[in-house]
């Protein structure tokens, strides 16, 4: 038997257990040009970066509120719940790629929408909770002391961020799908980068406001947070149970838990790594974004593309093989673009000096190539196991990303002080 044919068996077989269905859909598609899907995927990285930089630049200002200087356990949650919407909107957008692939978008929208709505706001809402009791036993065990109003406050900033987050993004994600289909553009280019982008920019924003505002009456009274965690608590069983009565959301409700519990764990160990790195170097919080943000966004296209040709019964080969060349060229381009963008406005408290960008880029091409190479065979590992690369292989690989890019950025800053690039106080 021919590796093509070994192939043609594992697809039907997967598709059986995922589908219920005995065959992929017959359905005919014109081979993408690889300069198309090059300029595509580069403009989304473009657009998704700069939202990833304004996201950057605002946790550059929001890490001297009160808030984030006197309950500390914060930072825990920034990568936690950014990597958490990530990972449920590029989901979503990696699940209704593959359902325009299928034709799905024009014979029942409708109810792709609503289950998926519900689906991520149940899964927004506990995964939350999850986040913030992560954050405070990781604040609570080193220091030996509880402040139940500092618990209150992690837990309903959390729920709430999460909850009005996952809604507003998930209507955009949507949106862009449809009319990324309708104007002809693959949304598995755009869809995954934009959704990532956008949850980075407004989770953050969302986190430090209603942190900020909690954390003035939380001293006054403890009923206003508690209310807040009542409501989230009431939200997950009913959009849970429309969700699970929907065919479209079933399995990712069923299969999705597992994996998005994972990469909150994973990425808390990397908000513990931000919270220690970022009281040594003060110009690490700015560049943390975007380092993670571009190696999930690369990651996520690569994963999602993967699914969609296994999802379609396409053979494996040279797309993927030139997807992943394409995604490592656009690299060094795209994060030169930003660490100039960075510099000019004068936020990132470091001097962009060729010894920053030659340290810095090499940890961000080291990230990206561990990145792709994990996704290759976790996705068809997935796929071959039966269970649906699009609702469980980017919460695992965007949280190693976070994981992996805080960590090397720690690593990059710690070879810049020992070399003598220590000046912290460019942004101040």
């Amino acid at each position: 038997m021919t590796r093509n044919d070994e192939f043609a068996s594992e697809t039907k077989t997967a598709y059986k257990l995922i589908t219920n269905e005995e065959k992929p859909p017959d359905i005919k598609y014109e081979k993408e040009n690889s300069w198309v899907a090059g300029v595509q995927m580069f403009v989304s990285f473009l657009l998704a970066g700069f939202g990833m930089v304004a996201a950057s630049l605002l946790l550059d200002v929001v890490q001297h509120w009160d808030v984030f200087t006197k309950v500390s356990e914060v930072y825990i949650l920034v990568p936690a719940l950014l990597g958490l919407k990530g990972n449920l909107e590029m989901t979503l957008a990696s699940r209704l790629s593959t359902h325009a692939h299928l034709g799905h978008l024009d014979t029942s929208l409708g109810s792709l929408v609503i289950g998926n709505l519900c689906l991520i706001q149940c899964q927004a809402v506990l995964v939350g909770f999850l986040a913030a009791m992560a954050a405070v036993a990781m604040g609570w065990i080193p220091e030996g002391q509880f402040d139940v109003h500092h618990a209150l406050l992690l837990c309903a900033s959390s729920v709430l961020t999460a909850s009005s987050a996952s809604f507003v993004l998930g209507i955009i994600m949507i949106g862009v799908v449809v009319v990324s289909k309708k104007l002809n553009i693959n949304p598995d280019n755009v869809a995954t980068p934009i959704a990532a982008s956008l949850g980075d920019l407004t989770t953050l924003a969302l986190l430090s406001w209603i942190a900020s505002l909690l954390f003035k009456s939380i001293g006054t009274s403890a009923l206003l947070p508690s209310i807040i965690i009542v409501v989230g608590a009431w939200l997950v069983p009913v959009c849970g149970y429309i969700a699970w009565n929907n065919e479209f959301t079933r399995q990712a409700l069923d299969e999705g838990w597992v994996p998005v519990v994972s990469a909150m764990v994973i990425s808390s160990a990397g908000g513990l790594i931000l919270d220690h790195t970022v009281s040594m170097y003060s110009g690490i919080a700015v560049y943390q974004l975007v380092i993670n943000g571009i190696g999930g966004n690369m990651v996520a296209v690569h994963a999602s593309r993967l699914s969609t040709q296994l999802h379609t019964g396409q053979k494996e080969g040279s797309v993927i093989g030139s997807t992943t060349k394409l995604l490592l060229l656009m690299v060094i381009p795209g994060q030169l673009i930003f660490i100039y963008t960075i510099g000019y406005l004068r936020a990132g408290h470091t001097s962009t000096t060729p010894t920053f960008i030659l340290v810095y880029m090499s940890a961000a091409l080291l990230q990206v190539f561990l990145l792709l190479t994990i996704s290759h065979y976790m996705v068809g590992w997935m796929w071959r196991m039966g269970m649906d690369p699009d609702n469980s292989a980017i919460p695992y690989l965007t949280a190693l990303g976070d994981l992996l890019g805080t960590a090397l950025l720690g690593v990059a800053f710690s070879i810049l002080y020992v070399i003598g690039d220590k000046d912290s106080d460019v942004g101040d």
